[in-house]
């Protein structure tokens, strides 16, 4: 039996049929990787007051009363009157809220741990506690502390008994979310040091040549998921405020200047990662964008449901509620009566808590937006952080 001959165009139509379908089945194959959420079982967590949930309260003075009293109705080692943003990303992943490193009563590190601690730098500081203001337990102190936790903790794994199952399974480390919030008191150090904004601007790319160096260290331990916060507008908190009142201020009441050294360490820390993410193409590196979020918290406070943004909750005296002499918990001798600093009465509609921090309203807010993928870089949703990506065709949000 003769079979049919097929012409060239045939032949051609055929071929370009078979390489369309192909393209189609690898189009969808994206698009359904792209679809599916991680599953952490753990997060690391590393940086500063931001993401502190007890590291600084074990090693020095614990936050007390009225700290902690919204949600935990009690002090709990945050700086804020209640849940951070990173307490609502374990929620986010049903994870229990990740324990301090240096926390050693009570805790559980089976599905992750947490090396910040307040008042940390990216750098080494000029002064830590107790002679400073600053925290010893740096960025690269803090990744020590990793390394040697992954090393002993798995020790303890294989001897069995209690503390094993306190511990985190070999294999969560490559699949764990690690998270970052630092570089706020880098700034801050130069400020109070009464560096010119000039001489603090010039200082920020050895930070953030200092933050890579680091988030090459942990990849290079097996980390893959990198979720990078960006700083926030130091210029609207009070701290900032009552220190530095006679530089310029924007239409929000935030001082301008300061703001923009803020900008410009975003700006280079984006730079870092779009580069981290082209050196390391198994990673995923997301990059986000907490400034601009926070920042509409003090330009529109009222459409998102705030009031008196730039007023500290939990503070004393002055146009901000602040002072620097006597802190949120503590009490101060007015007219030989002592005043015990407490909180405001409504904190779920205040945005800073203690002239540093944000409440926890805010930071559930914060959470809300970044969670999403719309202030990030790429943009990739908090559930999605595994996934690699180098374009925006790959991923349909």
């Amino acid at each position: 039996m003769k079979l049919p001959t097929m012409s060239k165009q045939a032949m051609y139509n055929y071929f370009f049929m078979i390489v369309l379908l192909q393209a189609q089945a690898t189009i969808l194959n994206t698009v359904v990787y792209a679809e599916e959420h991680c599953d952490f079982p753990a997060i690391f967590n590393f940086g500063d007051s931001n993401s502190d949930t007890g590291g600084y309260a074990a090693a020095f003075n614990p936050p007390t009363s009225p700290f902690g009293e919204t949600y935990f109705h009690m002090p709990a080692g945050r700086f804020s009157d209640g849940r951070l943003i990173i307490d609502f990303i374990a929620e986010a992943f049903g994870l229990p809220y990740i324990n301090a490193y240096l926390d050693s009563l009570g805790a559980n590190f089976f599905h992750g741990i947490n090396f910040a601690t307040a008042s940390s730098t990216i750098r080494l500081p000029n002064s830590v506690v107790p002679n400073g203001f600053f925290s010893p337990f740096y960025l690269d102190l803090q990744y020590s502390q990793f390394e040697q936790f992954k090393s002993r903790s798995q020790t303890i794994r294989e001897r069995g008994g209690l503390l094993a199952s306190l511990m985190p399974k070999g294999e969560y480390f490559p699949k764990a979310l690690y998270t970052f919030d630092i570089g706020q008191n880098d700034l801050g150090e130069g400020f109070f040091a009464n560096l010119t904004i000039q001489e603090v601007n010039a200082s920020v790319p050895d930070i953030v040549d200092k933050f890579s160096a680091n988030i090459k260290k942990i990849y290079s331990l097996g980390a893959r998921s990198f979720w990078v916060h960006n700083t926030g507008p130091l210029g609207c908190l009070p701290y900032i405020l009552t220190a530095f009142s006679s530089a310029e201020k924007d239409s929000a009441g935030c001082l301008k200047p300061y703001n923009e050294v803020a900008q410009y360490f975003n700006l280079k820390l984006k730079e870092a990662i779009a580069l981290l993410r082209n050196e390391f193409p198994s990673a995923a590196f997301t990059y986000v964008d907490i400034y601009s979020v926070k920042y509409s918290l003090f330009a529109e406070p009222q459409k998102h449901g705030f009031e008196h943004p730039l007023v500290t909750c939990c503070g004393y005296g002055g146009q901000y509620n602040y002072s620097a002499k006597v802190r949120c918990g503590g009490t101060i001798t007015v007219n030989g009566t002592n005043i015990f600093v407490g909180s405001c009465g409504h904190p779920s509609i205040r945005v800073v808590w203690d002239g540093v921090h944000y409440t926890e309203a805010a930071n559930k807010f914060i959470f809300d937006q970044i969670s999403s993928g719309s202030f990030s870089d790429p943009h990739v949703p908090l559930k999605r952080a595994c996934q690699i990506t180098t374009s925006k065709e790959k991923l349909h949000i």
